[in-house]
């Protein structure tokens, strides 16, 4: 499993707007510049977070982002699913149901499902209030 930029993004940007919004919007470009990031591209991240329902956009000269819910309420796997798509290391794990025709002679499967609980046991349990602390 390998986090892309977007998904890794995408966290920075709901982290900064936790710890900097005070309840007022935040500047996509004073976000950009603190975390370094490139205004263009944290605009297409943001243009997700905001369909989604994750950030609240703010009109107007004072304008900007604000998180749409409380820190704790928003889990990383959440973001990474979001952000990334199916988080299950291989594809037979990707839906509820196992449709793969080996699944019930692969050696290999418990090895996998152990893997995909041990992601989603720390990404499913990890909020942004746990990285704000």
């Amino acid at each position: 499993m390998k986090v892309s930029t977007k998904g890794r993004y995408a966290i920075r940007f709901l982290l900064d707007l936790a710890r900097n919004s005070q309840g007022k919007p935040v500047r996509i470009k004073d976000v950009a510049s603190r975390q370094e990031i490139s205004d263009k591209y944290l605009e297409q991240v943001v243009s997700v977070l905001q369909k989604a329902g994750f950030v609240n956009s703010v009109r107007g000269p004072q304008g900007g982002y604000t998180l749409s819910r409380q820190p704790q309420e928003y889990t990383i796997g959440d973001i990474l699913r979001l952000t990334e798509g199916n988080m299950a290391p291989v594809a037979c794990l990707a839906e509820e149901d196992n449709v793969c025709q080996r699944a019930g002679q692969c050696s290999t499967l418990p090895l996998w499902k152990k893997l995909d609980d041990a992601i989603r046991g720390v990404i499913d349990t990890t909020t942004l209030a746990d990285l704000i602390e």
